[in-house]
């Protein structure tokens, strides 16, 4: 089966080559900088207290499409279903920014911002420190690093410089050989149930890493949670944050479903 995630991250580096000849990173780095200094930027909101603080922990994911599944809900607005989500309880949110893949974009965080009250995660394949800087710009208060898509060099480097900008991390990893990834800047290490090379998804995956991940982090599962038990059993094995997308994006009203998914947590 072809690797999709290699797909997917070499047109991530033309998307954001193409992105630096619209915007200058000099240009970029200089705006953000001069909102932080100025004060005009966002306040951060840290995603690792609100899991750690959280009986629930789902991060519900605003999730348009898939490469393999296609659209699940193409006509999703930006301006109104993370909003949803904090409304019905979301201990963070996570944005898709990805375009081609995922039906995501920029604008959709900025749509957000102000009507979410909790920590907005950018998810996105972050190879490049501009789309750090574009996070910051944007009104993120945290980045996904995949360690998939990086070297530990890579990963070392841009979750340093997520810090130095303010943006908190999720390091998602997905098998044993990835655990090394975890280290300094790191705020929460996620695992990856979806195998981003042949999207195949197994729970399991949680469960069987969760005894080797390192317990001073926050840890998350990731993909393919549709039950509420699992949520109750993941907790039990460590597990303080649950990304959850297409459970609810697949629904009429993905804030109603999450709210509905809420109250089955035992």
């Amino acid at each position: 089966m072809k690797d999709i995630l290699e797909e997917i991250v070499c047109n991530k580096r033309i998307e954001v080559e193409a992105q630096k000849c619209v915007m200058s990173p000099s240009v970029l780095s200089s705006q953000v900088e001069s909102m932080i200094e100025e004060g005009t930027a966002h306040s951060i909101l840290s995603m690792k207290t609100s899991l750690e603080a959280s009986a629930s922990g789902i991060i519900a994911e605003f999730k348009r499409k898939s490469p393999s599944k296609g659209w699940i809900k193409e006509d999703g607005k930006a301006d109104i279903i993370p909003a949803s989500y904090s409304e019905n309880g979301a201990s963070a949110v996570s944005i898709l920014t990805d375009e081609k893949y995922f039906g995501g974009n920029l604008k959709f965080i900025k749509n957000a911002r102000n009507s979410v009250t909790c920590p907005i995660l950018r998810k996105d394949f972050i190879i490049d420190e501009y789309q750090l800087y574009q996070a910051r710009e944007i009104g993120a208060d945290a980045v996904l690093l995949i360690a998939a898509d990086l070297t530990k060099a890579e990963c070392s480097s841009l979750a340093y410089k997520a810090h130095e900008l303010g943006l908190e991390t999720l390091l998602e990893i997905h098998s044993e050989s990835e655990l090394e990834y975890v280290g300094d800047n790191i705020d929460m290490v996620g695992v990856n149930n979806r195998n981003l090379g042949t999207f195949h998804t197994d729970v399991e995956n949680s469960y069987r890493l969760a005894s080797m991940l390192p317990k001073n982090y926050v840890l998350v599962s990731e993909s393919g949670i549709s039950n509420p038990d699992t949520v109750s059993e993941l907790r039990a094995a460590g597990f303080r944050g649950f990304l959850i997308g297409e459970t609810f994006m697949k629904t009429p009203n993905p804030g109603d479903a999450l709210r509905e998914f809420i109250s089955k947590i035992k």
